[in-house]
């Protein structure tokens, strides 16, 4: 009698094992599970700090979930052209976000533009180092034979930034060959706290966040072009309704003073022209 008992128990728990993966497997048990996922969020890496703290206030107010993963824009707008799987992509400036939407990777109506940055002139903490950025500056006694640290100039947003400024100012010409370019603006602004360079060109958001720089100098506002942060939906997001309700609250008014606290300027709901 015991033999059939186990059969028959073997076989009730199989029929359960299959109508409880049939029931995980229906559409709206499927549907379900993909809402449960985290969206996916593409990011310039001068972001890192308010956005970080940004993703966790709207996980309390929402219970949404992110994953946001940090680097240049240029090698993010690369990544989701070779396919990487995002849900939003925020880019460090507008000609990043362009390349995206010329290349059909973004949701082109989705797009607006987020905050504004500017950039400056940072030595390591305690340094006592002093500059006034004029036409004509040269840096080279700064140096003192060490490196300027900035982002790549041909493709970090913070990097040509910083030599359309040093450009504007005429100090390009003397100061390339004493530049170290770094992959992003964060490890631009790590050269300098660790004292590997004597000084570096980072948002004045990067500025904020690390306790081991020290603002030398602001570069003016009309040497380099506008320092834009657009962000849109990307056009194979997964979770596209999170995503944008993701988006919504970045531009309404529960982020701004965590923004502002990094010293970003919030465009709030301004569309790009």
């Amino acid at each position: 009698m015991s033999a059939p008992r186990f059969h028959w128990t073997r076989r009730a728990g199989m029929a359960g094992l299959l109508l409880a993966l049939v029931a995980w497997s229906s559409p709206g048990s499927m549907a379900a599970h993909a809402a449960d996922e985290p969206i996916v969020v593409f990011a310039a890496a001068s972001l890192k700090n308010a956005l970080d703290e940004a993703s966790a206030a709207w996980a309390k107010e929402t219970g949404g979930r992110s994953r946001i993963s940090y680097a240049g824009s240029n090698a993010l707008a690369k990544q989701i052209e070779a396919g990487a799987p995002a849900d939003l992509f925020i880019s460090a400036d507008l000609a990043w976000m362009d390349y995206a939407e010329k290349n059909g990777t973004i949701r082109a109506d989705s797009r607006v533009n987020l905050l504004r940055n500017s950039i400056v002139l940072v030595a390591a903490k305690g340094s006592g180092q002093r500059v006034t950025l004029e036409p004509g500056i040269d840096l080279t006694a700064a140096l003192a034979g060490g490196r300027l640290a900035m982002g790549n100039v041909d493709a970090v947003p913070a990097g040509k930034y910083g030599k359309a400024a040093l450009e504007k100012l005429g100090a390009w010409d003397r100061m390339k060959g004493q530049v170290a370019q770094a992959e992003n603006v964060r490890a631009a602004l790590l050269l300098v706290s660790r004292g590997e360079a004597p000084l570096g060109i980072v948002y004045a958001t990067d500025a904020a966040s690390d306790p081991g720089v020290e603002v030398v100098a602001t570069f003016p506002a009309d040497s380099h072009p506008p320092i834009v942060y657009p962000a849109a939906l990307t056009r194979d997001a997964a979770g596209a309704t999170r995503a944008a309700s993701f988006l919504s609250f970045l531009r309404g008014p529960a982020a701004r003073p965590i923004f502002e606290r990094q010293g970003f300027v919030v465009v709030g709901a301004e569309k790009r022209s």
